[in-house]
Order: C-alpha cells, then structure tokens, then sequence
C-alpha cells in the first residue's frame, strides 16, 4: 500500500478523514433537528435526521474498513 505524507497508507488516512467528517457532522445535525422543530418543520427535522442515520452507518462502515485493514478483532466503541 501507498503510504502518504501523514505516515499512514492512503485507504486509511481516507477512511479515517471520511469517518470524523461524518462523526463531527452527525453531532451538527442534533442542533439542525432542533431548528427545524423550533420552525415548525417536521419534515425538514426528519430529513435531517435521516441524514444524520447516514452518516451514522458511513461512519460505522468506515470503522469496519478500518478494523479489517488492521487486522482487529475488537469492536471498538459504540458499533453495537
């Protein structure tokens, strides 16, 4: 595997970099949920947290990518 200016290979710094992204915005899209509910936006509320279930499972996948580059077989955190 290529290993990239950071140290680690490629797959991996992308993994991890799409795994925070996706962490730092499903904690954003609680506050957006809660602005659509102050509006009196249902709909918009439950596309947000539809969105942020997505982000949820992209970040879950990218730990198992993670895990399997590694050669892990712990679980980690809060994939149960």
């Amino acid at each position: 595997m290529a290993t990239g200016e950071t140290g680690f290979d490629d797959v991996s710094f992308d993994l991890i970099s799409v795994q925070y992204h996706s962490l730092k915005a499903g904690h954003d899209y609680g506050q957006y949920v809660r602005d659509a509910e102050n509006a009196g936006r249902q709909d918009i509320a439950d596309f947000f947290r539809r969105v942020m279930e997505e982000d949820s499972a992209r970040a879950k996948q990218c730990h198992e990518f993670l895990r399997e580059l590694s050669g892990s077989e712990e679980s980690g955190p809060a994939l149960t």
